[in-house]
């Protein structure tokens, strides 16, 4: 997935906040045309350990059981998604950002389905979310690892932005916790960004996730959820 980065509460706000929100919702959500030169093949899936595992060491124990073969084994969710766009100014920059990320938003629900796999020190997420119309809007997130949990961190690379990340896991679920990020080499202010959250967990055994942006004093811009089911493959 594409995350924003929270904003740190520590620091004032700027009143350019919106302007610079607006400029890198432009700059940072950008998806290829079509993902199919980069579709997963399930059966390339199963592995005996993962990036995520060697990441994570002991702490991945702490993960849900099903979280654990989900990133051991890789595999396909399926689910429908509900999807909300903020209000006025906000809504302005949740629609930009839906836009960006391929997300269809003309109605509140959606059907998403997600490839989880892994190449050597790097974590794919491929989601396609349905239109209705017989096609669907895909949007592919490839993570780095680097180093190990709980000195390592996560790298999301799109164009000239780096993201810095690194997981909490609260309750035996995923909690992505943002670090830092950079563009063109240079630090951006976190204040800056839009706050995210963003976590997955399972829930009678099914894989409760959010994914939400906030962008201070504006309020919500845009966030999607939903419950999912694993798909045979």
């Amino acid at each position: 997935m594409r995350w924003c980065l929270p904003a740190n509460t520590a620091e004032p706000c700027n009143p350019s906040a919106t302007s610079t929100a607006s400029i890198l919702t432009q700059s940072v959500f950008q998806q290829p045309a079509s993902l199919a030169s980069l579709s997963v093949k399930t059966e390339s899936m199963t592995t005996t350990t993962s990036c995520v595992q060697d990441w994570f060491g002991p702490e991945f124990e702490r993960l849900h059981p099903l979280l654990q073969h989900l990133h051991l084994h890789g595999g396909v969710l399926v689910g429908d998604v509900h999807i909300q766009v903020g209000r006025g100014l906000a809504g302005v920059l949740g629609r930009r950002l839906a836009h960006k990320m391929g997300i269809p938003i003309d109605q509140p629900h959606r059907h998403l389905r997600v490839v989880i796999s892994h190449r050597a020190q790097q974590l794919h997420w491929a989601r396609s979310f349905g239109t209705g119309a017989g096609s669907a809007k895909e949007v592919l997130s490839v993570f780095d690892a680097v180093g190990q949990h709980p000195s390592g961190y996560w790298v999301e690379r799109t164009g000239a932005m780096h993201f810095k990340m690194t997981v909490d896991v609260i309750d035996g679920g995923w909690h992505w916790r943002a670090l830092g990020a950079s563009l063109h080499g240079l630090p951006l202010p976190i204040s800056l960004l839009p706050r995210s959250r963003a976590y997955k967990h399972i829930e009678n055994g099914a894989y409760r996730f959010e994914v939400a942006f906030v962008m201070p004093l504006l309020g919500p811009l845009f966030s999607y959820s939903g419950l999912l089911q694993q798909e045979d493959v």
